[in-house]
């Protein structure tokens, strides 16, 4: 199969039986944390309004001791970043042994099964895109109307939805409320059905992230267990677009899988060698790959950035020239209008969304850069007696983030055209860029850095700094996605409760299993 990869990366010896040993500790160790996780989402989820748990016998105790299942769900979460952080052991590149993709794969695939059938988490978005699907079902326009509007307040489907996005209309792309508005019927109005149809469209989503990783890391030399263990078996995918049913996973994924998909019969060219012919299918494929990229944009329109830096790709692959560039860019261009507009109208919602991408910006997190510094300017205009204007900050300092990440995106554009960079690292660093510099900056959005990053960065530096990112930003969100104010002694409380399980849980993984905790030794690693 041809690669556009300075070469394959070596391929790795198999766990020896300790690590075998180890693996399977980790592995149980992570399906305990899901397992908790779980149950601690029973009543500490992010619940509808009329909750179903409370029907059922034995497990509506959870939803009467909040504080054991928030506990619970803490200690649970916990659980699972160590057993990640653990995992990583057996996925570092310069290690002489690796796991196996299938067994990274078996890993992720135990830790995700316990959450496939529960309430939401750490978000009720979900909530959100069932008003706005079930708007769609009955004929309505969800990009003019709110769920408020279109359903009525007292209807069950909104009574779900966060205050805040009552009024508001859908800022999602039109394939995924097109799918949600088929899905709509299959549930009857009944909320659980909805949720786990809709978890279904996020799995989607991530199977094709877990099809793609490792295929895009063998074409740019880096290990498949490294992109796996850092994209996929990610926390924040587990607990974001499993848990949280979140649409961006069914984004990312179709857009890696166009990735993919696009550069299958793309032979290798490396910097200044004469272009090798036309592959047979290359550009069949080459429009295939830009055909699903494209559905990933009718799903939310990030996933737009990774047309330019494919276009690149296809530039390098002749003589990266800018005519070749021009070459590429039009017919490319010309497909993704196509495939957009009959999406568009094949979905019969036109480009209403269009109007609509303001929307998430209504939301101030403040995790985010650009929120925080609005807030800063507010706090000095009142000790300098000019006023809070933290209001007519955050559209100013918004929109200046959004230069820094369009300035940031051509510069890494014109790099990888110029062969500084690999054009997917490009599109990690620019989609990063965007992410962040983001006012309604929310955790799961660096995934969509971390992901295409995950195929093609092999330095340790950028694994370094995914890794504390990874490990921190679980813990800024509650599992209820509420904030506990007025009660803000639940939290320690809990987190006291959720340290001592999770301790012991290491203690009983250090028993059964004293390599995991242990410094590595010399003779697993590959010799420098």
């Amino acid at each position: 199969m041809a690669t556009l990869s300075p070469g394959h990366p070596r391929e790795p010896e198999p766990l020896d039986d300790k690590e075998l040993r180890g693996l399977n500790v980790v592995r149980r160790f992570g399906a305990v944390g899901s397992l908790f996780l779980a149950l601690g989402s029973l009543g500490a989820g992010a619940a509808p309004v009329i909750n179903p748990v409370q029907e059922i016998p034995v497990l509506r105790l959870f939803t009467r001791i909040p504080m054991v299942s928030l506990a619970m769900g803490l200690a649970g979460m916990a659980i699972i970043v160590l057993s990640w952080l653990l995992l990583g052991r057996f996925a570092q590149p310069a290690r002489r042994r690796l796991a196996t993709q299938g067994q990274l794969a078996r890993t992720i695939a135990l830790w995700c099964a316990p959450l496939l059938f529960i309430p939401p988490l750490f978000s009720r978005d979900v909530y959100s895109y069932l008003a706005q699907s079930e708007i769609v079902a009955r004929g309505m326009d969800p990009y003019s109307l709110g769920p408020a509007e279109a359903l009525g307040v007292s209807d069950p489907l909104t009574s779900g939805v966060s205050n805040m996005w009552r009024e508001t209309p859908a800022p999602y792309g039109p394939l995924l409320l097109r799918l949600g508005g088929w899905l709509a019927p299959l549930s009857s109005g009944n909320i659980v059905t909805g949720v786990l149809l809709q978890r279904g469209l996020a799995l989607i989503g991530v199977i094709l992230i877990i099809w793609a990783l490792p295929r895009l890391a063998k074409r740019f030399g880096v290990q498949p267990a490294t992109a796996l263990w850092l994209g996929a078996a990610n926390p924040l995918l587990i607990f974001h677009f499993v848990a949280g049913a979140h649409n961006d996973a069914l984004a990312i994924g179709l857009m890696v899988a166009g990735l993919e998909v696009g550069l299958q019969r793309m032979p290798v060219r490396f910097k200044n060698d004469e272009p090798p012919p036309l592959a047979k299918g290359e550009l069949l494929y080459i429009g295939l790959g830009v055909a699903l990229i494209t559905l990933g944009v009718a799903v939310k329109l990030n996933a737009i950035l990774a047309l330019p830096f494919f276009t690149v790709m296809v530039a390098r692959r002749w003589h990266g020239r800018i005519k070749d560039l021009v070459t590429a860019a039009v017919p490319m261009a010309l497909l993704f209008g196509v495939v957009l507009v009959a999406v568009c109208y094949g979905t019969g919602l036109g480009f209403g969304w269009v109007g609509a991408l303001g929307t998430p910006g209504l939301v101030r997190s403040w995790i985010s850069p650009t929120s925080e510094l609005a807030a800063l300017g507010g706090v000095l205009g009142i000790a300098l007696g000019l006023g809070n204007h933290t209001n007519a900050m955050v559209p100013i300092l918004g929109a200046l983030g959004y230069l820094v990440a369009g300035a940031v995106t051509v510069k890494f554009l014109w790099d990888s055209f110029k062969w500084r960079y690999r054009p997917i690292i490009g599109l990690g660093v620019s989609l990063g860029a965007v992410m962040v510099l983001h006012v309604a900056l929310q955790p799961w959005y660096l995934l969509w850095a971390i992901i295409p990053l995950a195929a093609a960065a092999g330095t340790s530096r950028f694994r370094i700094a995914a890794t504390i990112v990874t490990a921190v930003l679980p813990f800024l969100l509650p599992t209820t996605g509420s904030t506990f104010e007025g009660r803000g002694f639940v939290l320690p409380f809990a987190w006291a409760a959720a340290g001592v399980v999770t301790l012991l849980g290491l203690f009983v993984v250090h028993r059964l299993s004293p390599l995991l905790l242990s410094r590595p030794s010399p003779e697993h690693s590959v010799p420098a």
